[in-house]
């Protein structure tokens, strides 16, 4: 599921076709008509559908629709790459589901942090460490249990879009390495905590 650009999308893709997730994307469902991702979709030959906030509708029929699309693609579980809605509890409570944010959980995330907001908030905060953060998605926003993460130092001279550039390069990482976990049945989960076998 998708909203924007599609880097992470992308990375996926590229994990896929050289085996390093031993499964394939079967469909892509986007938020937003323009989004660069289904240009990407298209050109992996993925089926897609847009999936908007109409006026009027309410959360219970846009879960509908993305299960509906999800069925209809044969998927078995659901990657948020850069998808800027909220699921509610009709796919949460269907799926299994994974999202990345760029940061790490749980500092800088929950509601008003998203895209480069995050990234704003990072350096006027002060913090030196940044990073990306995989998870599993419950019926909170950002509080599913943590997966991965990966760190990245923040430079006295960065600005959001310098950070932001070196955290996507690590949310493309442990966004693939999590998916591969996952569909190796390697990801366990006891309480809070997931457990990543064989490792």
């Amino acid at each position: 599921m998708v909203s924007g650009g599609g880097t992470n999308l992308q990375a996926v893709l590229d994990a896929c076709a050289d085996g390093r997730i031993q499964a394939k994307v079967v469909g892509v469902i986007s938020s937003n008509a323009d989004a660069y991702a289904l240009v990407r979709a298209k050109k992996a030959g993925v089926a897609s559908v847009v999936i908007v906030k109409k006026e009027g509708s309410n959360q219970r029929q846009r879960d509908l629709e993305v299960i509906a699309a999800t069925k209809s693609f044969g998927g078995q579980a659901i990657i948020l790459a850069g998808y800027m809605s909220i699921l509610g509890k009709e796919v949460v409570n269907k799926y299994k589901i994974i999202n990345v944010h760029p940061s790490l959980i749980p500092s800088f995330c929950g509601k008003g942090y998203y895209g480069k907001r995050v990234h704003k908030a990072v350096i006027d905060y002060g913090v030196k460490l940044t990073g990306a953060t995989v998870h599993f998605v419950d019926k909170g926003m950002d509080t599913g249990p943590i997966i991965m993460q990966k760190s990245v130092d923040v430079m006295d001279d960065d600005t959001p879009e310098t950070l932001a550039a070196r955290v996507l390069k690590v949310e493309h990482e442990i966004l693939a390495a999590s998916i591969a976990r996952l569909c190796e049945g390697r990801l366990e989960l006891k309480g809070r905590r997931v457990m990543i076998n064989n490792e």
